[in-house]
């Protein structure tokens, strides 16, 4: 049984989790820097985000290691934790580590970003 973060018939191979908690300064820097082209990207089709409390992050998904600090934005492929990235020191900074985490997918996970060929 695999698991749905988006609750709709959509299948993705691959998801961002983003793990946050209210108030925090960075999770709101990510949403004014980020959030609103994010699902405009190949990165963002690649990888839709989905958003969980980080109380609730270990009910979701199978994580390599506690959550700490919010946000951070886990990988998700098959209901398991690909990789992470922790905090948010800037856009510049997020997508280049993002990129890199996305090339860990399977081939059929990471696709949209395989542009050769």
């Amino acid at each position: 049984m695999g698991l749905s973060l988006f609750g709709s018939s959509h299948v993705f191979a691959a998801e961002l989790l983003m793990i946050e908690e209210d108030g925090c300064y960075w999770c709101a820097a990510w949403d004014e820097d980020v959030a609103p082209i994010y699902s405009k990207t190949l990165e963002g089709k690649a990888a839709p985000l989905s958003r969980a409390n980080i109380d609730d992050v270990e009910t979701l998904v199978d994580v390599k290691s506690l959550v700490l600090f919010t946000p951070t934005f886990i990988l998700v492929e098959d209901g398991k934790e690909v990789d992470r990235i922790e905090g948010y020191p800037g856009a510049d900074f997020f997508w280049g580590t993002l990129g890199l985490m996305l090339e860990k997918l399977s081939p059929d996970g990471g696709s949209l970003l395989n542009t050769s060929g």
